[in-house]
């Protein structure tokens, strides 16, 4: 070999030593889609930072909703990333997509699923170690008592507005809840259900009715989801209990909502170790509980709380980035 293709080969590996860093710190524009609800908020704001701080790409956060979001990802390749999405009502749809390689799915970031159910208070369960299910609970009316007429028990519904009162009121006439002691309390608004869980902690009372987690009030309340007894029922979940009226609903169980993270093939493909990231990175309900406790109480934004995240869970999410991009994220904090 020569003098002068030695010298070559030198400043192209030079020039290359130099490059690579560069570009592998560089990921470029990336678009993130930011749902109105604020697990999937703290999510967005989540990776943003860690995008930013830790691989070096440019992020814009935009507004996202379910339907508008996925079709916009599948049909024009935009936005980039969805942290956080519900795929239940989008599930053929995305399938068909995955399939066809025009999205694909990363991490299921709601590692045990997005739950609904009737909760009691915990310690109502360690007191009462016999109650495991609903059709338990029925049996202790007053252990639940009713605030307009302690002689009942009460069993609190979601707002009316929301489609998990029409399963609610179904489920209540499956049980037959009337005949057991027990009335059904239109709460009105997300913040009259709040309030009569909070009310029945300070009061040291029983509380049972619909909720559903990552919540802020599930991180602020130890709550016990108690068991239908039965398997959920997709079929008679469609063609009755979620049907308003439905003249003879029967017991059944609430689905799980599966929540995944969403990219679009051209990001996925040409941004390896942040798919590598997304694919890697979630949590599960007790810990994005807690985040979202903390957020409430201190009135603070997704990003606030995505920060908070980053300072007080780092055993956690450090286990989802290399080393070195761990400590660039942890630097900019």
């Amino acid at each position: 070999m020569t003098m002068k293709t030695l010298l070559i080969s030198a400043v192209f590996a030079a020039a290359f030593s130099i490059a690579a860093p560069a570009a592998a710190d560089d990921c470029g524009q990336v678009s993130i889609a930011e749902m109105k609800w604020s697990s999937a908020g703290i999510a967005a704001n989540f990776d943003k930072i860690i995008l930013e701080k830790g691989y070096g790409c440019s992020v814009t956060i935009v507004a996202g909703d379910t339907l508008p979001t996925f079709a916009s990802m599948n049909e024009k390749g935009t936005p980039d990333i969805a942290s956080e999405y519900w795929i239940n009502s989008v599930r053929a749809l995305l399938d068909q997509a995955v399939k066809t390689g025009r999205v694909v799915q990363g991490a299921e970031i709601l590692a045990d699923g997005a739950v609904e159910g009737w909760f009691i208070p915990k310690f109502i369960a360690d007191a009462n170690p016999d109650i495991r299910s609903v059709e338990d609970a029925l049996r202790h009316p007053e252990l639940f008592p009713a605030e307009d007429d302690t002689s009942k028990g009460a069993i609190y519904n979601c707002p009316a507005d929301w489609s998990c009162h029409i399963s609610t009121t179904n489920l209540f006439r499956a049980l037959a809840a009337d005949k057991k002691g027990f009335e059904l309390v239109e709460t009105g608004t997300p913040e009259r259900l709040d309030a009569s869980i909070a009310r029945a902690f300070e009061n040291k009372v029983g509380w049972l009715g619909y909720y559903w987690a990552p919540t802020a009030i599930l991180g602020k309340y130890d709550m016990t989801r108690l068991s239908f007894g039965v398997g959920h029922n997709k079929s008679e979940w469609d063609g009755c209990t979620a049907v308003a009226g439905c003249t003879r609903p029967q017991l059944n169980s609430y689905p799980v909502s599966r929540a995944f993270t969403l990219m679009t093939r051209s990001f996925a493909t040409r941004s390896g170790p942040v798919t590598a990231y997304l694919k890697a990175r979630k949590w599960d309900n007790a810990t994005i509980n807690q985040v979202l406790a903390w957020q409430d109480e201190n009135r603070e934004s997704n990003e606030d709380a995505a920060i908070h995240f980053l300072r007080n869970y780092e055993n956690l999410w450090t286990k989802w980035v290399p080393a070195d991009i761990a400590e660039k994220v942890k630097a900019s904090l």
